[in-house]
């Protein structure tokens, strides 16, 4: 049989929705080319390694820019536009460039305030943001970023590859494309990193080769997704999403320079942590340990003496294993010294994550002693394991029996849907409590793409969506209007929801502040307030037939 011709198309398609990605680069292998001294950045990394790329460029529109900003001052960026990913969207991005590109062995915590201040000047720009950084340091950055970053509510992915995007056999189209389309696809509102189809925690990520292009591991914890020929699978059970009401803020000054490493080895002298110990200005050290937390008593138990006298001058001390796997736990005698001396124990934590965690807190005003070592030994952003108890019970027999037999996350998000239209916030709270399907249920749509917090933001009770919010729900996911919460909320006129979204960190999208802007203006012209703008319906609007099925709830 004579294989088929190809068929080329007569343009690409427009009637997918698109989302904004902004892409930071700082420099690394990923955007190095060659030359007579070796391997050099390179700019105008858009046109000269995307454009030409038929997987990030479909052709269209060329002259569209964006609006975005660094250091206060307004740019117009290109932009390119991918094809239609397997969830019908298309992701248009621009590229936002460090001046100089960066080699990743020269980032410090100058480089990790810019990348989380632009992303804080862009936040209500796009809906995710890619960074493309050298793999070398990758994995510290990824965690400072974690925890520089608080109420986070859209996805920050870091990126590289072990050999550049202009060599014939390079991980560097993977990395990247794939980091394009899950910022762009799916609200996951966290630190991540994407290296070789997986998405990792970054904060519980390592370097674990130079050459492979499986160059990293989340030894502790799983993926937050891979990425396959079917598409992309993403472990929502175990996404971490802000519960409190906060907008997103940025912590600035994390430095390293006030926090030491030292590695255990066998035979180590007294004098040598003692000289460590002493440098000026030091307040932490991260002690990486033998096994689950053992280091060597010394003579006359001389080491812990060292240990004990600079936790009695104030310098925080942090017991990290070598290993790769597993937790630091007093479970032999020499951990059990340690932990009397007044060192904290930091479980599963990484060398990165320790590190950076710890400069994190000693930035923070006004934190005591206490309070640092406290906050060290359990978890802020994901980055170690909490430890629980079992607890053993009867099964609840207060949840109502038609929730009980709740049996597929379709069911349960239709009896959610309808609680939240009947303002029945008991029972919205019994399922979400009581459904084995309620991570999913946060995420869920109905057959216009809306989400329990689209319901909520249009519904009659407002404790609803605060409790919605409360338990990791997104404010930034948009229906299939391309309409935000926030968005229906103002329509309706809700204002208490309107409130509890902006303080929660909502925004309108582009779209919609300039439907708003249109609409306001139509009222000033026509006296009949938004009537008129309603019956226009410009770009982003909400009909009157979806207005009606998400105050209804006609799931």
């Amino acid at each position: 049989m004579a294989p088929s011709p190809f068929i080329e198309m007569d343009g690409p398609q427009t009637h997918f929705p698109e989302s904004r990605v902004l892409i930071i680069m700082t420099g690394g292998t990923i955007c190095m080319q060659p030359s007579p001294d070796g391997l050099i950045p390179m700019t105008g990394f858009l046109d000269n390694a995307m454009a030409h790329r038929p997987s990030f460029n479909d052709k269209s529109a060329p002259s569209v820019k964006i609006t975005a900003c660094k250091n206060g001052v307004k740019l117009s960026l290109d932009t390119l536009r991918t094809p239609p990913s397997a969830y019908s969207r298309h992701i248009r991005y621009g590229i936002l460039e460090f001046n100089p590109l960066l080699d990743s062995s020269s980032i410090s915590s100058i480089g990790w305030t810019e990348i989380a201040l632009t992303i804080k000047e862009n936040y209500q720009l796009f809906d995710g943001f890619v960074v493309l950084h050298g793999t070398d340091s990758l994995a510290y950055t990824a965690s400072a970023l974690s925890f520089m970053m608080s109420d986070l509510g859209k996805p920050v992915i870091l990126t590289g590859s072990q050999a550049s995007i202009f060599a014939l056999q390079s991980d560097a189209v993977d990395n990247l494309l794939g980091s394009l389309i899950i910022a762009g696809t799916f609200v996951i509102p966290e630190v991540c990193l994407f290296f070789h189809h997986t998405l990792f925690r970054g904060n519980r990520t390592t370097k674990v080769s130079a050459s492979s292009f499986e160059a990293f591991a989340s030894p502790n914890c799983d993926p937050l997704a891979k990425v396959t020929s079917l598409g992309v699978d993403v472990n929502w059970a175990l996404v971490k999403r802000p519960t409190k009401i906060a907008e997103f803020q940025v912590t600035k000054y994390l430095d390293t320079a006030h926090v030491a490493c030292l590695r255990i080895f066998p035979g180590i002298k007294p004098e040598m942590l003692d000289s460590v110990l002493r440098v000026p200005n030091l307040r932490g050290l991260i002690l990486e340990t033998f096994g689950m937390g053992n280091a060597p008593g010394g003579v006359d138990g001389s080491l812990t003496k060292v240990i004990k006298e600079a936790v009695d001058r104030g310098i925080v001390i942090v017991n990290v294993s070598q290993c790769t796997n597993g937790v630091v736990s007093p479970l032999y005698a020499s951990g059990t010294a340690l932990t009397r001396a007044g060192v904290v124990f930091g479980h599963d934590l990484t060398t990165e994550a320790a590190l950076t965690k710890l400069s994190y807190l000693l930035a923070l005003p006004n934190l005591k002693y206490p309070e640092i070592t406290g906050q060290m030994a359990r978890s802020l952003r994901g980055e170690m394991t909490e430890r629980t108890l079992p607890s053993f019970s009867h099964p609840a027999g207060s949840i109502d029996s038609a929730v009980a037999r709740l049996t597929t996350a379709e069911s349960a998000f239709t009896a959610l849907g309808y609680a939240i239209s009947t303002g029945d916030i008991r029972t919205v709270g019994e399922i979400l409590e009581g459904d084995e399907f309620s991570h999913q249920l946060l995420k869920k749509c109905d057959y216009a793409g809306n989400t329990a917090v689209h319901l909520a933001a249009v519904g009659p009770q407002s404790d609803i969506l605060r409790d919605l919010l409360m338990r990791g729900a997104s404010v930034h996911v948009r229906n299939f209007a391309n309409n935000t919460p926030l968005y229906l909320a103002e329509k309706m006129g809700n204002d208490v929801c309107v409130r509890l979204l902006k303080e929660a960190g909502a925004h309108l999208w582009e779209a919609e502040s300039s439907a708003k802007t249109s609409e306001m203006e139509g009222s000033v012209s026509t006296g009949n307030g938004f009537k008129e703008a309603d019956e226009a319906e410009t770009n982003g609007a909400v009909g009157d037939e979806e207005k009606s099925a998400v105050a209804n709830n006609n799931l």
